[in-house]
């Protein structure tokens, strides 16, 4: 196999001596010279090369001149033959190898759903038609489109109807038409229907609007989202006006942007305004708002601010904490190391008649465990398996490796035949953990098989 940079290919192109030192110095190219094996040599034929980096050039080798080129079909046809072989002969190209990146694949696919045009299917199209009367109104057109499965019969249904004469389209079939785009995820067709309603001043509704949003923030559209929502506060009609509803699928949508940190703390700032515009708007923040705040000041690292939005639901915003409450903070708790205050708010969660989460357990078994409490760590994951919560792997490996490095080997290789007695454990993790136990803190003598 040769490699050959571009620099190079170029050098043999513009260096005529290169070639026949090259081809000399190889035994292979010894048969080049043989007019029997290689007649073609001998016509003036012109013989393309490839280049790596475009197309192919427009450089042509006369092989009457430079008779050592020789087309990679007859190199091959011979070279495969019984006197020399398995040999391969092949250009290399600098191209990487490795498999396409998620991210390109995500927008190849995008890219390939843009360019395949959905087929109507005309027998559907005519039997929704024939559904309707004569002078039909637009709740019977909203009833059809509900029924009908196919989104592309329904917009083209859509479109039809707005053809009609004495028709026109009121909030419902607006609504179910989007609804129906939304659900298939035909966003450019459900954005042409959007432009359509924010064109007519006398079509809009809440609902609507928050549908509109909420498919927008599904496709990753969030400016479009709030586009639309800067329109509903500017709107006349008080109907059309952000709800608890609107606010709550604008935090979802900013809390789900990424899983990162920084990412979060980035969009931090946009969820604080926007938390801090619902309540200078006379809309009083539900449970769901204010996990919400709490679950974002935690992604963010800001856990203080968590606990402050936590103290204040039941004073100022009279809103019970629920379990979720309660699970953000435990969480973000012991990923700070702040194993005392975790283990308060688990105590308090349970006489409230909450159960934590298995995140939560996972995270205060594992904050436990690295405080040195492997005690009370195995107490908790005790209770954590009689609540029938799942405990992940790393769990079950942090707790084993703080007890070894206490000294207690013996007692971590009973607690492990413990969790293989009781079927807690499978045979694969089983392994995995008596692998790990015995490669770094047993000896060769102590090893238990």
């Amino acid at each position: 196999m040769i490699p050959f940079h571009r620099d190079c290919l170029k050098h043999v192109f513009s260096k005529q001596k290169f070639i026949n030192p090259l081809c000399s110095t190889n035994p292979f190219h010894q048969l080049f010279d043989s007019s029997d094996i290689f007649p073609a040599l001998n016509s003036p034929t012109l013989y393309p090369v490839v280049s790596h980096y475009s197309n192919p050039i427009s450089s042509y080798f006369n092989a009457k001149t430079h008779n050592r080129i020789t087309p990679i079909s007859k190199i091959w046809s011979i070279a495969t033959g019984n006197t020399f072989g398995c040999f391969s002969l092949c250009l290399c190209s600098f191209y990487s190898t490795k498999a396409p990146s998620r991210s390109w694949r995500r927008r190849n696919s995008k890219r390939e759903k843009a360019n395949s045009k959905l087929v109507l299917d005309e027998e559907k199209f005519q039997r929704a038609v024939s559904q309707l009367p004569p002078r039909f109104t637009a709740e019977e057109l909203c009833n059809v489109i509900t029924l009908e499965e196919d989104p592309l019969v329904c917009l083209e249904l859509f479109k039809w109807a707005g053809q009609q004469p004495r028709f026109r389209h009121d909030v419902s079939t607006y609504h179910i038409t989007i609804k129906k785009l939304g659900v298939a995820k035909m966003y450019q067709e459900m954005d042409d229907v959007v432009n359509q309603v924010l064109a007519i001043p006398s079509i809009g509704s809440e609902a609507l609007y928050n549908s509109i949003i909420y498919f927008f923030t599904e496709a990753r559209k969030l400016v479009r989202a709030v586009n639309i929502f800067n329109h509903m506060k500017n709107c006349r009609k008080l109907e059309c006006r952000p709800s608890i509803r609107t606010y709550n699928i604008l935090l979802t949508a900013m809390l789900s942007r990424g899983r990162n940190s920084y990412i979060n703390h980035m969009y931090m700032e946009t969820i604080r305004c926007l938390f801090r515009q619902m309540v200078n708007d006379g809309i009083e923040p539900d449970i769901f708002a204010l996990n919400s705040m709490i679950k974002g000041y935690v992604l963010s690292l800001h856990v203080n601010d968590a606990l402050r939005i936590f103290h204040q639901m039941v004073v100022v915003y009279n809103c019970v904490p629920n379990a979720f409450s309660y699970d953000y903070l435990i969480y973000g708790l012991c990923a700070q190391g702040r194993t005392n205050n975790a283990r308060e708010l688990s105590d308090e969660m349970k006489e409230r008649g909450f159960v934590p989460s298995s995140k939560s357990y996972n995270s205060l078994v594992n904050a436990l465990a690295l405080a040195g409490e492997t005690k009370e760590a195995v107490d908790c994951l005790r209770e954590m398996i009689e609540k029938r919560r799942t405990v992940d792997f790393i769990t079950y490996r942090t707790v084993l490796d703080e007890i070894c490095r206490k000294g207690r080997v013996g007692e971590a290789m009973g607690f492990l035949k413990e969790l293989q007695e009781k079927d807690l454990v499978d045979g694969h993790t089983y392994r995995r953990l008596l692998y790990v136990i015995e490669d770094d803190f047993c000896d060769s003598n102590d090893k238990r098989h």
